[in-house]
């Protein structure tokens, strides 16, 4: 196999993207099943805790903020007026603070809450992804080369490379002990972040809003913009040699949910 031919990063992209996602929703679905959505209640329900588990890759931790740039850019399909109108009663409910520059932080008691996530996710994660912890490890231990490029490159400034969303959720928050299930949860997250704002500058390059390239058909301007997209998101995976981006694949596709 050659990295010209077999699997260049850019075509990697495209098709690991869909494997994650797949795991990923897994693993939070697992959560909100699993007890989620009780304990969202117990706190206020989802008007009271939604952006905190969102944003909870950042704002888990210490003194852990998101700018106002960052909350726009993770929102960009979404109403932004319906968005601050949701943040102020998340606000109200005294789980998030919301400082006089537009950036948000947790509240004691959106951190208290923060940290019942956290466990119940090591929970969940650990009965859904049982007897497959060689793959967990493998997977963790990638993506964390993975979120170290990405987060290399954006702390250079390269402006070829679309950082506003992947700025709001890396790096996650990961403290000593954490289960290898929410590593592996929490970094497949971030990751998906990276290539949000990769899609994000290849629409934005071919002249499109969020609200138009939400109802783009499928086509060939579709199919140009995901191809960019694809090119954009690619840089990360460079890092990893066209036997490791198989083994990824394959590690992703074998995982339950």
């Amino acid at each position: 196999m050659t990295d010209g031919v077999e699997l260049p990063p850019h075509r990697f992209a495209g098709l690991v993207a869909p494997a994650m996602d797949r795991v990923f929703v897994a693993g939070m679905l697992a959560g909100r099943e699993g007890g989620g959505t009780e304990l969202s209640q117990r706190y206020g329900g989802p008007a009271a805790t939604g952006f905190l588990v969102e944003f909870r890759t950042r704002l888990a931790a210490p003194g852990g903020t998101v700018t106002a740039a960052g909350f726009t850019a993770v929102t960009r399909y979404r109403d932004p007026a319906q968005c601050q109108r949701a943040l102020d009663k998340q606000v109200a409910h005294g789980m998030i603070h919301r400082r006089a520059d537009g950036s948000c932080a947790a509240t004691d008691r959106g951190a208290a809450f923060l940290a019942e996530i956290h466990r119940l996710h090591g929970e969940v994660t650990g009965e859904l992804w049982a007897g497959h912890d060689d793959r967990v490890l493998r997977l963790v231990e990638t993506l964390g080369r993975l979120l170290a490029y990405a987060l290399v490159v954006v702390e250079e400034n390269d402006d070829t490379a679309p950082s506003e969303a992947f700025r709001a959720m890396a790096p996650p928050y990961e403290p000593d002990g954490t289960p290898p299930g929410v590593l592996l949860l929490n970094r497949l997250g971030t990751l998906r972040y990276h290539r949000a704002d990769a899609h994000a500058a290849a629409w934005t390059a071919a002249g499109h809003t969020a609200a138009s390239v939400s109802t783009l058909p499928d086509g060939p301007e579709r199919l140009a913009i995901e191809q960019e997209t694809d090119r954009r998101a690619a840089g990360p995976y460079t890092v990893l040699s066209p036997d490791e981006r198989l083994a990824m694949l394959a590690d992703l596709a074998a995982l339950p949910g």
